[in-house]
């Protein structure tokens, strides 16, 4: 039986053709509740993992690129569906561990052949499209000179977000309320100069060590 895909789109049209395209190929698949951060991981981590096929422009709270390592902490193979055209955001998501990534203007098949090309594991970059990715982000700023940024519990909050904690799990580790946590996120963001915690992840482990 092949893996299950995820999808997780909160274009219900979208995302309930996506599913019915790929149950016709045999590859059984389900849409993901898109309510909230926390309703997402409680699906993934529900029944055997495969690839989730996840849009990185969610209509939450959270950028939905900043999910790809907890979807991977959970066992899912993630690609990654975007609209936008910043190479530097699909850069951040490869490093995080998504295995590709497929433009949201392209056409519904090829999402589709996309999707079922990575389920029966064919690779979705070539080693120089990765080492491009990888080399891009790397290059994106001195990473050096914005760590050095952060205070030792800012160091210890993005270590715990390279690890796939959210928010709350951070507050409870802690002893300190959600809103705390997020001050914290917030500040992180704006030391390392970037717009989501996927991209504060990928520029500390490009980067090295946060501060372990």
């Amino acid at each position: 039986m092949k893996p299950p895909v995820l999808v997780i789109d909160d274009h219900a049209i979208v995302a309930t053709s996506l599913v019915l395209a790929l149950r016709g190929q045999g590859i059984p698949a389900r849409r993901c509740p898109v309510t909230s951060e926390a309703a997402i991981i409680a699906e993934a981590e529900t029944g055997e993992p495969g690839l989730a096929l996840l849009d990185m422009d969610l209509g939450l709270d959270v950028d939905g690129a900043d999910l790809v390592m907890p979807l991977r902490a959970a066992g899912w193979k993630v690609l990654v569906v975007t609209g936008s055209s910043s190479r530097n955001r699909i850069a951040a998501a490869v490093v995080a561990g998504a295995i590709g990534w497929v433009s949201k203007a392209a056409p519904f098949e090829q999402l589709v052949q996309a999707a079922a090309a990575a389920v029966n594991g064919r690779s979705m970059l070539t080693e120089q499209e990765r080492r491009e990715l990888h080399e891009l982000n790397r290059g994106d700023h001195d990473r050096t000179r914005l760590l050095d940024r952060l205070t030792a519990r800012e160091r210890e909050v993005l270590d715990r977000l390279a690890a796939g904690q959210r928010a709350a799990k951070v507050a409870e580790e802690f002893v300190v309320s959600v809103a705390t946590v997020r001050s914290q996120i917030r500040s992180i963001l704006a030391k390392l100069e970037v717009g989501s915690q996927l991209e504060a992840v990928a520029l500390a482990r490009s980067g090295g060590s946060s501060g372990r």
